[in-house]
């Protein structure tokens, strides 16, 4: 018994590891869409750069340490395909939106849209919806709870999507110059790509509870 306990115990410090990992990577994609909307409104300037630079050097870090002790462990309770594939998501979302920030001072844009205003306002309600997800995983909560999330989620994401085709009918409207279009274009995708990849994180983690 005493040595079925102490596997046991083991097998879930080595668990509880991963679940920590998804939740700083869930934190931190969350401040990223806090410091675009900021971005979005105040210029990035120089402490705007820096700060997006830290978060996507966070993010990689957390996703290689992940890897890391993936490949050192030989059990965990969620599938290993799962954790790599979560953890590379969480990593993916922060790096667009990040991308995204650079590429509006590079661009040399101005001023933002309303509708670039918007679809940041909804990224944050994303990264909120998905951090509470990624920090109730390993609690005692229903499955239920998270696939309402999960169905909240998608709602989001749909809003996205109707954000986005309001800003392209607007940018494709005769009002803009080819080079702002395409400059226009490629913020708005990026952001779209990480709030879609919110969507997927809270999907596949539904998966691995109803499996």
């Amino acid at each position: 018994m005493l040595k079925f306990n102490l596997i046991s115990n083991l097998f879930s410090q080595k668990s509880d590891i991963f679940y920590g990992y998804f939740e700083e990577s869930s934190e931190t994609c969350k401040q990223t869409a806090q410091l675009f909307l900021k971005a979005l409104q105040d210029g990035v300037n120089d402490d705007c750069m820096v700060t997006a630079r830290q978060y996507k050097h966070k993010s990689n870090k957390i996703f290689k340490k992940t890897v890391k002790v993936l490949n050192q462990t030989k059990v965990t309770s969620i599938e290993r395909e799962d954790i790599q594939n979560i953890s590379s998501m969480l990593n993916r979302i922060t790096k667009k939106i990040v991308k995204a920030i650079m590429n509006f001072r590079v661009y040399r844009i101005e001023k933002s849209t309303e509708h670039m205003i918007m679809q940041a306002q909804n990224l944050i309600t994303a990264t909120d919806e998905l951090d509470y997800i990624m920090h109730n995983f390993n609690k005692k909560t229903s499955v239920s709870k998270i696939t309402d999330r999960n169905l909240k989620m998608k709602e989001i994401e749909t809003r996205g999507d109707e954000i986005l085709y309001l800003a392209l009918d607007e940018l494709f409207s005769g009002k803009f110059d080819a080079l702002t279009v395409i400059k226009f274009r490629d913020i708005h995708k990026d952001i779209e790509s990480a709030l879609d990849t919110c969507y997927n994180v809270s999907d596949a983690v539904t998966n691995v509870l109803l499996k």
